[in-house]
Formats: structure tokens, sequence, C-alpha cells
């Protein structure tokens, strides 16, 4: 039996923002609308759907987007989407206003209101952006290389500084509960001691007598990179100063990795998800998430991409670490 071709579609961004994610959401317009398709943009996420702030698109809707950082449909949390009774008013908004495919771009709190929306039946596509890269179906998700470039490059302000002061600096990132910001900007920036939630064991003592073997080995300072899922950076300074006597100074990063003009990848990357979800959907496909895997860009059944669970690679942890050891030092 043939599938019944879709008229209109629409998008939305959900949870936390992330550069790159108006890339996808022109894409998803333009070749909507290039596909003969409505495509109608929902403002605020699922918040903004059970509120039915929806709008047409247009081509020229989405002009000059393309460089900017965070996402011209706004993004918002929703606790009411949680729950059976929000989802099935979502489903019940999307067809009152003829939406009969919805791209959803956001991290696995989106997939799963996408997900439930499937369930109720309207085809829906997700596309992962987070800068946290913690979406196991994908090797890449929106946001995370602009956001850990942000991050690179206020870690080598922040060295000078240290070193002219001949400082301890722990510098804490985000990621949530995953450390793929805090590592790479470990190896990228050379930093003395990188601090995982997949692998801290909370030795605070390790890292004091680094830093003591250091100093004593005549390094002028000592950089610890310390993820969003550890915290506590503040009072992890002033333990660390006490017990070594070396003044040490922690930096939060904070929300400014979200924001910022997206790298060339981050806009060509989400250009093609953008792309691929429309034609998923056109496709007559539901229920999918697009993804990144061995330099291809693919889809799983979301149920899958849900299920499966990722970790930092063994192998970079282990390079990270050995590398940051001052062997002639």
């Amino acid at each position: 039996m043939a599938t019944k071709a879709i008229k209109t579609i629409g998008v939305l961004t959900s949870g936390g923002d992330a550069p790159g994610m108006n890339a996808a959401i022109r894409a998803v317009v333009r070749r909507g609308l290039s596909s003969g398709l409505n495509v109608k943009g929902i403002y605020k996420g699922y918040n903004g759907l059970l509120n039915e702030e929806i709008v047409d698109m247009t081509a020229r809707d989405v002009s000059d987007t393309i460089e900017r950082g965070g996402t011209v449909l706004y993004t918002a949390r929703c606790a009411e989407f949680r729950t059976p009774e929000g989802q099935q008013r979502g489903a019940e908004v999307c067809r009152k206003h003829g939406i009969e495919g919805l791209v959803v771009i956001g991290g696995d709190g989106s997939f799963a209101g996408a997900q439930k929306l499937a369930n109720l039946g309207i085809n829906t596509i997700g596309i992962p952006g987070t800068i946290d890269l913690d979406i196991a179906c994908t090797e890449y998700t929106i946001g995370f290389d602009t956001a850990v470039n942000t991050a690179m490059e206020a870690i080598d302000k922040v060295r000078d500084t240290s070193t002219s002061h001949e400082r301890c600096s722990i510098i804490e990132v985000m990621g949530r509960n995953a450390g793929y910001i805090a590592l790479w900007c470990g190896i990228a920036n050379g930093a003395e001691d990188v601090l995982l939630p997949e692998r801290y064991d909370y030795d605070e003592q390790k890292i004091i007598n680094n830093i003591i073997e250091n100093r004593k080995k005549g390094k002028k300072h000592h950089i610890i990179i310390n993820a969003e899922g550890i915290g506590h950076s503040e009072a992890m300074a002033k333990r660390i100063e006490a017990a070594t006597g070396i003044e040490t100074r922690a930096t939060i990063l904070g929300h400014m990795q979200r924001g910022g003009s997206p790298t060339c990848k981050d806009r060509v990357y989400a250009s093609i998800m953008g792309a691929k979800a429309v034609d998923l959907l056109v496709a007559g496909k539901s229920k999918r998430v697009v993804g990144y895997k061995h330099g291809d860009f693919v889809d799983f059944d979301i149920d899958e991409a849900l299920a499966m669970q990722k970790d930092v690679p063994d192998y970079q942890v282990e390079v990270c670490a050995s590398l940051s050891h001052n062997y002639s030092k």
C-alpha cells in the first residue's frame, strides 16, 4: 500500500540551544519548500507547540540566519509535555494545524518527546542538536564543534594570565554529565589535569601531588580542566590553594560556550542533517533520528537511538593522560 504523501511539516528546537541550529532550521525550511511542502515554524519548542505559537515559514524568513548563534525559533523546557496529557494535546495541535511531519532539533530529551508524538501518529524526525556530544547513535552533534573551539580559545587566554602570575587555574567547561568538551580541550590546550565525569575517581590528593611535583620541576603554571558534571570548581580551588600554597583560581566558562557564530563544520553538517530530515519525511519515514557515522549521514530508529549508551573513548582518554605528563620538566 502506497504511503500517503505529506503536504505540511513543522520544525522546532528544544532543550539547550547550540550553534548551528539556525543552519538546520534554514535547511529544513528551504528543502521543504523546494520539495513542494508547506513549512511551519514552531516557537519555543514543545512549550510553543502546546501554546500554538506556530507560523508559516518562507525562504525569506531564514535568510541571513546561517551565521547566527542560538536559534531563531527560540527554545524552552516544557514539563507539561513530559505527561501523557501534554503529549496527546501536542499531537492534537499538530493535526489542528495540518502538521503531518515534524522535525525536532535537540538532544535526548527532545527525542523522547518526538518518540511520543510518533506513537500518537505524527511523523517525526530528530536531528541531534547539543554541544554535549552525548547522543550515542551519532559521532557528531550540532554545536559541539563551535562550543569546543570557544572553550579552547578561552582556555588559551586563561593560560596566558595563569603563567604570568604563576598560578594554578581550574577551568570548568560545559557538557552536563558528558566529558567530551573537557577531553577535547584537555588534548587541544595541553592541560596538566583533565577531570571527566566518566572517569574521575575524586582523588584530589593525586592532583595536589601532581601540582607540587610540577612546581618542583620548574613548571610555572598548572591548568586543570574540570567538566561540568563534576563541578564545584570554586571550592576545589580553595582546597588546592590551601594544600599547595600556590594561588589557585577557578574560571567557569558557562553559557558563552553555547553562543557565537557557528563554525563551518557546524553550518555544513547541520544543513545536511536538516535536508536529510525533510527527505526522510517525504519518503514516508517516521520515528527516525538523523546521525553521522563513519563519514556518512545516516538515520536510526528513535527507540534504538534512545536505548544506546555512550562513553568517552578509552584510547582518547589514555592519550590525553599520557600527553599531559611533563617528562622533561
